[in-house]
């Protein structure tokens, strides 16, 4: 929309498929440019994720033959 490039509301951001323009959050607040940070590919935390709960390597590994989480992300 014109009104939001003129209120320079875009930002481009990185996504495996490559960059895509985005809206920054509505708040807007003098001094500050919100962070936008890249958006992730799909299963690319999951490993970090379940690690943080406690699952060690075999649970993950047991669990992608199982069908239960996708394949790793590369």
């Amino acid at each position: 929309h014109p009104q939001l490039a003129a209120r320079d509301r875009w930002r481009q951001i990185d996504t495996p498929a490559g960059p895509i323009p985005a809206l920054l959050p509505p708040p807007v607040i003098t001094g500050f440019d919100p962070p936008v940070g890249a958006i992730p590919g799909l299963g690319q935390h999951t490993d970090s994720v379940l690690a943080e709960l406690g699952l060690g390597d075999d649970d993950i590994s047991a669990l992608r033959e199982q069908g239960a989480i996708g394949p790793a992300y590369s």
